[in-house]
């Protein structure tokens, strides 16, 4: 079983592995961010998209309801237009499977963000980054003007996950019960701990004084714990006291 990181925005994003019931002797891959894997060997030729959709304005409006942050421009790549991109995963497979990026520039609430999309003609993984070229962006300085914007593809086109395996931003906001039926709240977020993921729960709770606060759960997203997950229910079963 196992949590793919590739939205790290709950949109947002995104798989994080997890190990099996054995604790760990057969885990297949190391967790990455929030919403992908530790790059896997793998074929990473360009791939080409045909007919892609030019660069143009987005509006809020226009904006995709299942739009999820996959990554970051952080500079040109070449001098033909390719722009260099900091996945949040580390296989950056969202980034190398959609055919329409969306661009945001600016953060919630600046009088001057824009709103763009364009078709991905092609994309590589090169080092830890991903690099690409977007349909009418045609040279360094065009690249060169998309730095700093931050990357979404919509949900619809992530690549299916493995057998067992479950993208980030589908495990946020689902309900959290132990093999009892005790509600134990609902996952958050997600946390990448350098050898699992681990499931953020919180629930309404008080502290010693009575006054409502938030409570926060922390379960490894492993076999031994997590014995269930049912997307269409929007459910996962834990073996998990809730004293803990």
């Amino acid at each position: 079983m196992s949590a793919h990181d590739d939205a790290k925005s709950a949109v947002t994003a995104n798989t994080a592995s997890s190990d099996e019931a054995t604790g760990g002797a057969n885990r297949r891959n190391a967790p990455s961010f929030g919403a992908f894997v530790r790059k896997p060997a793998r074929d990473s030729a360009a791939k080409a998209a045909p007919a892609a959709e030019p660069l143009r304005a987005e509006s809020t409006a226009s904006w995709p309801a299942d739009a999820v942050e996959v990554g970051a421009v952080v500079d040109a790549y070449g001098l033909k237009g390719w722009v260099k991109v900091a996945p949040h995963a580390q296989d950056g497979r969202a980034l190398l499977s959609a055919t329409r990026w969306w661009l945001i520039k600016g953060r919630e609430g600046q009088s001057h963000r824009e709103f763009h999309s364009a078709g991905r003609v092609s994309a590589k993984v090169h080092g830890d980054s991903v690099v690409a070229q977007l349909a009418g962006v045609d040279d360094r300085e065009a690249a060169l003007r998309l730095r700093g914007a931050r990357v979404y593809v919509t949900r619809a086109e992530f690549p299916a996950p493995e057998a067992d395996e479950y993208y980030w931003v589908d495990l946020i906001g689902l309900d959290v019960a132990n093999e009892a039926g005790v509600e134990l709240g609902k996952v958050a977020d997600l946390i990448d701990n350098g050898a699992q993921s681990v499931l953020r729960i919180t629930y309404p709770s008080t502290d010693k004084e009575g006054k409502p606060v938030t409570g926060e759960r922390l379960i490894p997203f492993v076999g031994v714990f997590v014995k269930t997950v049912d997307l269409a229910a929007k459910r996962i079963v834990v073996d998990w006291d809730a004293d803990y």
